[in-house]
């Protein structure tokens, strides 16, 4: 049986955007979810402390090949980086406005966001069964052009929203329907 892991991006938490509509939807189909919260702020996001979090579910035999992970903003590019780096398979991907080597955001996210980046992110195509990436036309601190050369580079099915904006809260998005069909 799956399980699920539901990773926030950079400033975020387990507990805005559409993270706890989706834990809820996945909690009623009575399946396993995990939502980590992952360290934020300028001293304390980065790979290392966020692979540190993430290594204890894969010790634990939370994240292995029946896991679908969700990720979101900064989380899909460090999702592929831990994958990669530790060789680990997992049954799907589900990645929301996903990016890799983008700068331009600001100063606090550029710094980081650039520890999360890495050059061989074709190759978490071995370490998923499926890898869908969902990304819009009008996201206010990520090119498109960006995202959909993430998408193009990873993704066996890519969906584009015209006007969801960086699909969070902000952009109106705490509930996502979408979503559910990639369950």
């Amino acid at each position: 049986m799956s399980n699920y892991l539901l990773v926030h991006g950079s400033f975020g938490s387990p507990f805005v955007n559409w993270f706890p509509y989706l834990r809820n939807e996945i909690e009623k189909r009575e399946l396993v979810v995990y939502t980590p919260d992952l360290p934020t702020g300028v001293e304390y996001q980065n790979y290392d402390n966020w692979s540190k979090t993430i290594e204890s579910y894969v010790s634990a035999g939370i994240i292995n090949e029946d896991t679908i992970i969700y990720a979101h903003s900064i989380a899909p590019i460090f999702i592929c980086h831990f994958l990669v780096s530790h060789k680990i398979k997992v049954k799907k991907l589900v990645f929301v406005c996903g990016f890799n080597n983008y700068l331009g955001i600001n100063e606090e996210y550029d710094n980081v966001n650039k520890t999360m980046y890495f050059d061989d992110l074709e190759d978490v195509k071995q370490y998923a069964e499926e890898i869908i990436c969902f990304y819009t036309k009008n996201d206010p601190y990520v090119k498109y052009e960006a995202e959909k050369e993430f998408a193009d580079t990873i993704a066996t099915k890519q969906i584009v929203i015209d006007d969801g904006g960086h699909l969070n809260s902000e952009s109106g998005y705490t509930e996502f329907t979408q979503l559910l069909e990639h369950l």
